[in-house]
């Protein structure tokens, strides 16, 4: 009999896993709140069925997992738990790309028990990034080495030559999610030393990285990297940095977006109209909503007229007569609606996947400094590289699983060689590439 396989979510990210999956022959049932995008994804296969489903309706939710051999959950991150455990009650294989929360990883012993694997962080960030840096240690290991500094980088941003606002960023992916990111507090090690960023300084404490064969950007970290010098086994490791790439010229901006307040998410407003410059002057600055916002902010911040940050908020429309996009909501919300509206990408235009590891191992011999770097494109008018490099690894882990060649029961990321050797090789053959350098010091 055909296996099933239920997919949580018809967002951004899918189409490229459905049509993985569905060239593989499984049943595929799309499963989303918006069905119209869900049967979008079906339609050229006849072997895949598009399902309206709202997350809230847990007999639904247990219905199809029960229906099906393996569940993809691709709903926000927060419902993940709530599916892990129906799969465990129901004995079915579940796979995520989100990053693994303490109450995931809670269930791990429940996981091993019901005889399934809750495989987590098998997407692009997480995930490529896990499971080309375990090739790497694993490789100096295998080679009496160790590992002692390692960097990790990536980013989803424009192509060069789409980079056509002067945010230069473009959404690939649920844009409040990289909003609300923005306020995450983040910590690394650097030569030993544990380095505390609270959100508020996120965008306030980064550095340029050069990432060969691309260009120039800054870094910024991503959440806590701490957690990962247990999960990569680096016993010897002293310095731990996980960070997220943009272009030139985002973190100054995105700083003052955050001291401004548009990253907050906790004051909901039941009515807004008007325009997007009273909304700051009344709601963020506190002033008459009538008030010069961008003579405000200039003083508020210290910038000079001619500064580029103010150029930046004049292209969003904050100083104009710019209306307000959405009837209620937070500040986020608005900020959400403004950037959606204004840096999404036209029709054609195709997306950059940057990622680059910096290691440093040492051998009894010698030193080494070695890099690993994806760099991936977009199809003009077909998938974004953000879709591919989130969904295909995760397709890949599916069908691992269906065909037994993944055993390990319990909740896990991609970090043992039988999941991230084949899951690469496959990427590789699809176009999603990592070069890897090696340099004696």
């Amino acid at each position: 009999m055909q296996k099933t396989v239920t997919i949580f979510g018809a967002g951004l990210v899918v189409k490229p896993m459905v049509d993985y999956l569905a060239k593989q022959g499984y049943n595929l049932v799309i499963a989303s709140r918006t069905v119209s995008k869900a049967e979008k994804l079906a339609a050229p296969h006849p072997n895949a069925t598009a399902k309206q489903f709202v997350a809230t309706d847990e007999a639904a939710m247990e219905d199809y997992i029960r229906k099906s051999d393996l569940v993809v959950s691709l709903l926000p991150a927060s419902l993940h738990v709530l599916v892990a455990k129906k799969c465990i009650a129901l004995g079915k294989n579940m796979v995520t790309t989100s990053y693994i929360s303490p109450q995931m990883r809670a269930l791990d012993q429940q996981a091993k028990d019901a005889g399934i694997i809750i495989l987590n962080e098998i997407g692009v960030d997480p995930g490529i990034d896990h499971m080309s840096a375990m090739k790497i240690f694993h490789h100096v290991q295998n080679n009496g080495g160790k590992i002692v500094s390692f960097m990790s980088y990536c980013g989803g941003l424009p192509a060069l030559d789409v980079n056509t606002n002067p945010m230069g960023y473009k959404f690939s992916w649920a844009p409040k999610g990289v909003l609300l990111a923005a306020g995450n507090s983040g910590r690394y090690m650097r030569d030993g030393e544990t380095v505390d960023v609270p959100g508020k300084d996120l965008f306030s404490h980064y550095w340029l990285v050069d990432v060969p064969g691309v260009a120039t950007f800054e870094a910024y970290i991503n959440r806590d990297s701490l957690p990962y010098t247990e999960l990569y086994d680096l016993k010897h490791v002293k310095t731990m940095y996980r960070g997220t790439l943009r272009n030139v010229g985002h973190c100054e901006t995105w700083f003052t977006l955050s001291r401004l307040g548009f990253f907050d998410d906790s004051v909901f407003h039941d009515k807004l109209e008007g325009t997007v410059s009273q909304f700051i002057a009344e709601h963020l600055l506190g002033l008459d909503k009538n008030a010069d916002v961008e003579t405000a902010l200039a003083d508020k911040f210290g910038l000079p007229a001619h500064s580029v940050i103010l150029k930046k908020f004049g292209w969003l429309g904050f100083f104009d007569d710019s209306p307000l996009l959405i009837g209620k909501g937070s500040a986020c919300d608005v900020l959400t609606s403004i950037m959606l509206d204004r840096m999404s990408y036209n029709e054609g235009e195709r997306d950059l996947l940057a990622m680059h590891h910096e290691f440093v191992a040492e051998f009894p011999d010698k030193t080494q400094n070695i890099t690993s770097t994806m760099v991936d494109y977009g199809i003009p008018d077909g998938d974004s590289s953000m879709s591919r490099t989130v969904s295909l690894p995760a397709a890949i882990a599916v069908r691992m699983i269906l065909e037994g060649e993944i055993t390990v029961k319990g909740v896990h990321m991609p970090v043992l060689p039988n999941i991230y050797m084949p899951v690469l090789n496959e990427l590789e053959n699809l176009g999603i590439t990592l070069i890897e350098r090696f340099n004696d010091v």
